[in-house]
């Protein structure tokens, strides 16, 4: 089975927005690799670090929630 990384790193960014807080931060608790994967594409902060929460940058905030919307919710 081939893993289609860029579909897990949508659906953790989707979920980090699902746990957002103080505006911009979310819990990390997501597999380590996604998380680096998100930092190097500039749309979380550096997830290395004692914090329990990450910041999101203000395009990882727009893409968080356009994937949340788009995978997560029902349409009417």
């Amino acid at each position: 089975m081939e893993i289609d990384e860029e579909k897990i790193d949508n659906a953790v960014l989707a979920l980090l927005w699902l746990t957002l807080h103080d505006g911009d931060r979310a819990w990390k608790s997501f597999d380590w690799a996604v998380m680096d994967r998100l930092n190097q594409k500039g749309l979380i902060a550096n997830p290395a670090g004692k914090a329990k929460s990450v910041v999101l940058s203000d395009e990882g905030l727009r893409r968080s929630e356009e994937l949340f919307r788009a995978l997560f919710t029902r349409s009417t």
